[in-house]
């Protein structure tokens, strides 16, 4: 923990990469125009509540667009936002027009400061920095007005730097220092100024590093973020994405892809392996290595190899990726002994694991639950018989019942959704048959979602984990589960709010010919979501059965939070009929109240979470070395009182079920991320809560049964 606490305050330097250029490309103004009219077409005609485009639309996206640009104020001059703001109310006129000139001059501006920024950086890191100078930086950015000049600005970028270097510096100091106290031998006992030139060194090749692939980034990425502040005036998940940017949504929303199953990155030039995915064609493979570089890439029957130095990262990923059962051929660096090497490897289809859903059984008390975490609702956006959560969850239930399960919890936690249809389904294995959801487009009647299988697969105990980041279809399984009474939904406050349907619209269908290959996709919000009760989630999320507090807790991230969410209403409910398999419901909610107020591992993380939000807000940074020691180890001081929350253990014993122990024999990655899952399950006071209840629902169950046997 006091690794992350020290640094809580401080300004991420590298967070502004998603908002630059670079001139490599030919600037093409004709599609940019063909882009600005399908957008605009689209959204009139798809949104579920289209704006009017006049002027205060104009000055919101003028605002958002330059705050995308440049959100730490340390590229524009204040004489450019002058000259950019006769602009201000003029942008709906120039999208209708298909007028680029406000995006040519921002666009030119960007990369003339953005140059002149690089080169401020470069010299500052020339020199040592002083750190016995009383200087103070406040990294609340962007509450800074713009800079007035040059001077200005390389006097943000000094500061920032400097705050970097002493980080590092003070990380570096104190590493020795303990060495040496504790008696450990140390290669070399450097002096501050060598530490110094260290950590310069170390900042210094971070920053060419982002630099570097800042500049990797064409026009057409940059074009994107002017796109993106248009359309998210309608709301928050109305997006643009270019082509690249919509295959990693579908990889994401899936979890796989055809490829060879390793993660790249790009540094100083060259690509770097920092990953092998297991079970993927490199794992099997067993030859390509985390840290080796790739030279080169060819394809099977290939003459000629073709070199991947200097290219953009996004396209080497292009040449190394391709369908199943090809052949490609990597030219290797290999970091064990820095031969050179050529890898062949057959690509297949690559299954990101944490992306699906994963089960535990532990027992308590004498009795067996399960606990499935599911980290969101995939499904294949392909079509191809693809893996898809709804399916998932129900052997991972059969798996369970298998073992003995007599209660289940379901881990939402951090799920931010996605299939409409696989939380519907998912719905259906809790219930006889009924309504799930209901979904309005603006001026429609609404369609009401039913689960038509009059089949239960799981009729037991049922308790649902969310949090803040909770979202979506989390929010419509939560909403139904607990509408229909059939669960008791355990989290904070309220979830996140998100009660909209999006669908993407691929803008090359509206052309009849085009010369510039595949354009993007439009992903619009076509339709909100309601509750069976009528009630919808946006804004309002779902609000726990029983509330416990978390990190997040005291900070502002859900949906009403976010720019421009659509307003919050309801509408006539469905009819269902709640579930009747429980006695004493809400005596069971007011027990798991009573345990909780009584929980010193939860008062302590609700102390935890006020102390984040202060540290949070306290965004000055003295830049002397005693002065940000100081703080530092006040920091650490405070936090001594908050290590018992790491240190919690309930002392009961997770295990995955027979087939995955099957499956250890051969990958003993997998093996070690479930002994790692299993190990925090341990220390988890929401799930052990959530066992609780589950404890006292089976309690009413077997009362229940009683009751019936008496009756008949």
């Amino acid at each position: 923990m006091k690794s992350n606490l020290k640094l809580i305050a401080l300004a991420i330097l590298f967070s502004a990469a998603s908002c630059s250029f670079t001139t490599k490309e030919i600037e093409d103004p004709d599609k940019d125009k063909l882009l600005l009219d399908l957008i605009s077409y689209v959204i009139e005609r798809g949104h579920f509540d289209p704006k009017t485009m006049d002027d205060a639309f104009s000055e919101s996206v003028f605002e958002d667009y330059i705050d995308a640009l440049d959100p730490y104020r340390r590229f524009f001059h204040k004489k450019d936002i002058e000259e950019f703001a006769v602009y201000k109310d003029k942008i709906d006129d120039m999208v209708k027009e298909k007028d680029l000139s406000f995006f040519d001059l921002t666009y030119t501006r960007y990369v003339e400061r953005f140059k002149e920024a690089q080169e401020a950086q470069r010299t500052i890191l020339e020199n040592p920095f002083d750190f016995s100078k009383s200087e103070i930086i406040d990294t609340e950015y962007e509450k800074q007005d713009y800079a007035k000049n040059k001077k200005e600005i390389k006097d943000r970028w000094r500061l920032q730097l400097k705050l970097n270097v002493l980080s590092t510096f003070y990380d570096m100091k104190d590493t020795q220092e303990t060495l040496l106290a504790d008696g450990e031998e140390v290669d070399e006992v450097l002096t501050d100024e060598q530490i110094e030139e260290k950590a310069r060194e170390e900042i210094a090749e971070n920053t060419k590093n982002f630099f570097d692939l800042t500049e990797e980034l064409e026009r057409k990425d940059y074009f994107a973020t002017f796109l993106n502040a248009v359309v998210e005036e309608f709301d928050p998940h109305t997006n643009y994405f270019a082509p690249v940017a919509k295959d990693r949504f579908d990889q994401r929303m899936s979890g796989q892809f055809e490829g060879i199953g390793a993660r790249l990155q790009k540094r100083n030039g060259a690509v770097h392996v920092t990953d092998i995915i297991s079970g993927g064609p490199a794992w099997r493979q067993e030859e390509l290595q985390a840290g080796d570089i790739i030279l080169k890439v060819s394809q099977e029957g290939d003459e000629q190899a073709t070199s991947i130095q200097g290219m953009r990262l996004d396209d080497a990923i292009k040449l190394i990726k391709g369908p199943k059962d090809t052949k490609v051929i990597l030219n290797v660096k290999r970091k064990i002994d820095g031969s050179i090497k050529d890898i062949e490897i057959t690509r297949d289809v690559v299954l990101l694991e944490e992306t699906y859903a994963r089960s535990a059984a532990v027992l308590k008390d004498d009795h067996t639950y399960g606990v499935i975490n599911l980290p969101s609702f995939y499904f294949d956006t392909d079509n191809a018989g693809g893996r898809d959560a709804a399916s998932d969850i129900k052997q991972e239930i059969i798996r369970l019942k298998e073992q003995g399960m007599e209660g289940l919890v379901i881990d939402l936690r951090n799920n931010g959704g996605g299939s409409l249809k696989a939380v519907v389904d998912m719905a259906g294995l809790f219930i006889k048959e009924g309504p799930v959801v209901q979904v309005k487009s603006s001026d429609d009647t609404p369609d009401i979602l039913n689960d038509e299988d009059k089949s239960i697969l799981w009729d037991g105990p049922l308790v649902i984990l969310v949090n803040e980041n909770s979202a979506s279809a989390s929010e419509i399984l939560a909403a139904a589960m607990q509408d229909y009474k059939r669960a008791i939904i355990i989290g904070g406050k309220q979830t996140f709010g998100k009660g909209t349907v999006q669908r993407f619209f691929p803008l090359n269908r509206w052309l009849r010919s085009n010369d510039y290959g595949d354009i993007g996709s439009l992903k619009v919000t076509i339709q909100k979501f309601y509750r069976v009760n009528g009630g919808s989630t946006q804004l309002e999320g779902v609000k726990s059965d029983v509330v416990v507090p978390d990190l997040y807790s005291y900070i502002d991230i859900g949906e009403r939070d976010q720019q421009n969410p659509l307003p919050w209403d309801r509408i006539k409910a469905a009819s269902y009929d709640a579930w009747d398999g429980y006695i004493d419901y809400e005596k069971t909610i007011e027990n798991s109240v009573a345990r909780i107020s009584k929980s010193e591992q939860l008062k302590l993380i609700n102390d935890y979470a006020k102390w984040l939000k202060e540290r949070r807000e306290d965004t000055k940074w003295d830049l002397t070395y005693e002065g940000y020691k100081a703080k530092v180890l006040k920091s650490e001081e405070e936090t001594k009182r908050f290590d018992a929350i790491d240190d919690y253990t309930s002392n009961l014993t997770y295990q995955s079920l027979p087939y995955e122990l099957k499956l250890f024999e051969n990958d003993t990655v997998l093996k070690d991320k479930r002994e790692r899952w299993h190990k925090s399950l341990a220390s988890d006071v929401y799930v052990e809560e959530a066992l609780n209840v589950l404890e006292d629902l089976k309690i009413n169950n077997i009362r229940k049964s009683k009751i019936a046997g008496i009756k008949d």
